[in-house]
């Protein structure tokens, strides 16, 4: 996502006129692909623990808060209807509050009382409670929120948050500022860094195979040279060895799987909690049927490739060499 804001202006809300021109700005931009004003504010609500500095409270406008890119993990976004009250929180919100989905909650500042019902619950990690709601129902609470003060745009999918970001800072000039949350970067290295280690431990996974394979030739060698004698081809010996590992493998990855899974469920939530959040469900369902089918050939894939130097060797070696060895 891209943050869009004048310089120097305080707290405020954005004009109308900076509002106008950050809109044409964006809606001129090509990787455009939603954005929406946003208004931020911090207030000490009942029920909520003061020492984490109060509850963050963001108002989205100008479209459907789902394309603000943050995740449900259950219920849906608040209605912007004209009187309609309704917010999203964070888990640590209903911890705090010992409320849940579908409860109503009354915001109080000062002389100001607005009840919300809460409808849905977001996917905001920390420890930070998170609010989310309406301008109309945040102006309610605070008055002295009037307006937006940002704009908030997020890209269409390939487009290089980098380079939007500096055609955007040119468009707009110097008097606004063009951010980027840095999620893509750090999505990246993630990303890098899982890669790494899962190329690492097939890497480790396949010299193990060839190690055992390897051991297990030279230990019968003298058997494979009777083979040869006998009539096996190098063709047949390839195989024998190659299969000798191949079942192992397939069934090492067939048990593997479900293992992998149920580590999976059981290491997400653990983490989820440990950032005072619940985790959606999206993130839990990610294996379709095709891909743990593919999964679970990949044990009989490393199995084979670390088999195959080894059983090369045993295929071109000499007859009369397996049979001198003991």
């Amino acid at each position: 996502h891209i943050t869009i804001g004048p310089h120097f202006h305080g707290l405020g809300a954005l004009t109308a006129v900076q509002q106008d021109t950050i809109s044409s700005a964006i809606a001129a931009t090509p990787g455009t692909q939603h954005y929406l004003t946003q208004a931020a504010d911090n207030l000490s609500l009942p029920g909520l623990d003061s020492s984490n500095g109060g509850a963050q409270i963001t108002a989205y406008g100008g479209g459907d808060p789902a394309w603000s890119g943050l995740v449900l993990i259950s219920g849906g976004w608040y209605a912007q209807s004209p009187g309609v009250r309704e917010i999203d929180v964070n888990t640590l919100f209903l911890t705090d509050t010992k409320t849940a989905v579908g409860d109503t909650y009354t915001l109080v500042n000062g002389t100001h009382k607005v009840t919300a019902k809460i409808v849905g619950e977001v996917f905001q990690p920390g420890n930070d409670v998170s609010i989310y709601m309406s301008q109309a129902t945040l102006t309610a609470i605070d008055p002295t929120v009037t307006g937006p003060a940002s704009f908030a745009v997020s890209l269409r999918p390939g487009v290089s948050a980098d380079d939007y970001s500096v055609a955007l800072q040119n468009t707009l000039g110097n008097s606004y500022f063009v951010g980027t949350g840095g999620g893509g970067q750090a999505l990246v290295a993630i990303i890098t860094l899982v890669t790494m280690l899962t190329l690492l431990i097939i890497a480790i996974a396949g010299l193990g195979v060839l190690n055992t394979v390897a051991l297990q030739i030279r230990e019968k060698a003298h058997d494979i040279g009777i083979f040869k004698a006998l009539g096996m081809t190098p063709r047949q010996t390839l195989s024998m060895v190659v299969c000798s590992v191949g079942i192992t493998g397939l069934v090492a990855g067939i048990v593997a799987v479900p293992v992998g899974i149920l580590l999976h469920h059981n290491v997400l939530p653990a983490m989820a909690s440990a950032a005072n959040s619940g985790i959606p469900q999206s993130v839990m369902s990610v294996y379709s049927a095709p891909e743990m089918v593919l999964l679970g050939l990949a044990g009989l894939v490393i199995a084979i490739a670390g088999a195959l130097a080894p059983a090369s060797w045993a295929a071109r070696s000499r007859t009369a060499t397996a049979l001198r060895t003991e």
